[in-house]
C-alpha cells in the first residue's frame, strides 16, 4: 500500500497536543511529514521536555496512523523538544554563580513537612555515591535540619581548609557523600529563631563558602513548602532540575501540587525531574505477597500524569527504613533487600532525567528576586 501525506495530516489533526488546546497540526507541532511506499516519517516539536510527554506523543502518533490510515505502517516519529526563549539579559543584573567543580544541582522538595523528603534525600545520595557518582548533600532545612542525624555525624564539626588562598569549609564526609548542614553549627537542642535574610545568608555561607571539590551531583535538601528560602537557592544557584516527594493521601498530593506549580512558574522556570511517591504501601514481614495502602494507593502516580510530569517511582512504607535514618545508615546502604532495589530503581530514573534535561533544555538561569510594596517579585535573568 502507498500511503497519502494527507491521510496522515487528517489522522495527526484528531490528537490534541497538551496544554496548547489544538491538534498536533494545527498548532504547528508537526513541522513535517514525509511519506513512501507503507513508511511515514512525522517530525514533532514540543515544548514539555519530560520523558512522558515524549513518550506520551510519540505512542498516540503510532496509534492513531495505524487505527485511521494504516494498520502495517512502518513509522518514525522524530521528537524535537522546543526550548523556552531566553529573556534577554540586563546589564546591571547579578546572576547567580554556579559552583565551580559541580556538575549538577537536584533540588529535592516536598509541599508538605513529613512525607519523608529527608529520608528519601539520604538515600538518594548514597545510592547515587554506590553507582560510583561524586554526591554532596546540602541540608537546606534552616529550621529542621535532619541530614547530620540520618548519615551519622550529628557530633561531627566541619574544618577550615586552605583552597587557592581562601579559607574553605571542608564539608563532612560518610558512606561516600559529602554533607553540610546548619545542625553542624548549632546544639541539639538549640532552637534555630532566625529571620530570612539570617537564614539565607548562612546558606549562602554553606553554599560558595565550602570545598566541595568534583561532584558529579549535589542533592539540596529543601525544608517544606514554598518559601523565602526556596526563593533564596534558586536565587544563589542555577539548579539543573528539581524532585518533589509526596505520600499518597490528598492533603499530601494538594501541597505537592504546588510544589510542582512554584518550580514551573515561568518566572522560575526550574525543569522538575518528576515526583516520587514515598510510604506508598505497607507488606508485613509475614504476608510479603500483601500490599496494604493505608494512605491511598498511587496518589503521586496519578498526580504526575495529570501534571505531565515523570514519576520517578515508589518507595514503601517499610519499618527498616525509619530504623536505619534513625541511626545513620540509610536503608539504600543494605545489599540485597527490596528497599535497595526500591532506591536504585528510582535513583536511575532520576539520572535518566538529568542526563535527558541536560541534552534537551538550556542551563537553567538563577532568578532575580526584588520587593514590591512588601511583597517578593520573582523575576527571571
Amino acid at each position: 500500500m502507498k500511503l497519502n501525506k494527507q491521510d496522515v495530516l487528517n489522522a495527526l489533526k484528531t490528537i490534541t497536543v497538551p496544554g496548547e488546546g489544538q491538534n498536533m497540526v494545527d498548532s504547528g507541532a508537526v513541522t513535517n511529514v514525509v511519506t513512501f511506499a507503507d513508511e511515514v516519517i512525522v517530525d514533532l516539536t514540543i515544548k514539555n521536555p519530560s520523558l512522558q510527554a515524549r513518550k506520551k506523543a510519540e505512542v498516540e502518533i503510532l496509534q492513531t496512523i495505524h487505527r485511521d490510515v494504516y494498520e502495517k505502517a512502518k513509522i518514525k516519529v522524530n521528537i524535537k523538544v522546543e526550548a523556552p526563549a531566553k529573556a534577554p539579559k540586563q546589564t546591571n543584573e547579578i546572576k547567580g554563580k554556579p559552583i565551580p567543580g559541580i556538575s549538577n544541582i537536584v533540588a529535592v522538595a516536598s509541599g508538605k513537612g513529613g512525607v519523608g523528603k529527608s529520608t528519601v534525600t539520604a538515600n538518594l545520595a548514597v545510592t547515587l555515591a554506590k553507582m560510583g557518582f561524586k554526591v554532596g548533600v546540602l541540608d537546606a532545612d534552616i529550621y529542621g535540619p535532619s541530614i547530620p542525624i540520618m548519615f551519622d555525624v550529628a557530633s561531627e564539626r566541619p574544618l577550615s581548609v586552605n583552597v587557592d588562598g581562601k579559607s574553605k569549609m571542608k564539608p563532612i564526609e560518610n558512606y561516600g557523600v559529602k554533607v553540610l548542614s546548619i545542625g553542624f553549627f548549632t546544639k541539639p537542642d538549640q532552637a534555630v529563631i532566625w529571620r530570612g535574610p539570617m537564614a539565607s545568608k548562612a546558606l549562602n555561607q554553606m553554599i560558595f563558602d565550602a570545598a566541595w571539590g568534583e561532584l558529579d551531583f549535589l542533592l539540596l535538601d529543601l525544608p517544606p513548602g514554598t518559601g523565602d528560602i526556596h526563593l533564596s537557592i534558586m536565587q544563589a544557584l542555577p539548579i539543573t532540575g528539581a524532585v518533589v516527594v509526596s505520600t499518597p493521601q490528598n492533603v499530601a498530593l494538594a501541597d505537592a501540587k504546588k510544589g510542582v506549580a512554584m518550580f514551573q512558574q515561568d518566572s522560575i522556570n526550574v525543569p522538575v525531574l518528576g515526583i516520587i511517591e514515598n510510604m506508598a504501601y505497607f507488606t508485613p514481614a509475614e504476608l510479603p505477597e500483601n500490599k496494604y495502602y493505608i494512605f491511598g494507593k498511587e496518589g503521586a502516580k496519578h498526580l504526575a500524569e495529570d501534571l505531565e510530569v515523570p514519576f520517578l517511582g515508589e518507595v514503601p512504607l517499610v519499618k527498616s527504613i525509619r530504623e536505619a535514618g534513625d541511626v545513620g545508615r540509610p536503608a539504600a546502604l543494605q545489599t540485597a533487600t527490596p528497599i535497595e532495589e526500591a532506591f536504585e530503581a528510582l535513583t536511575k530514573r532520576v539520572v535518566e532525567q538529568v542526563v535527558y534535561r541536560n541534552e534537551a533544555l538550556p542551563e537553567t538561569e538563577a532568578i532575580k528576586i526584588t520587593t514590591m510594596a512588601g511583597c517578593s517579585a520573582v523575576k527571571k535573568k
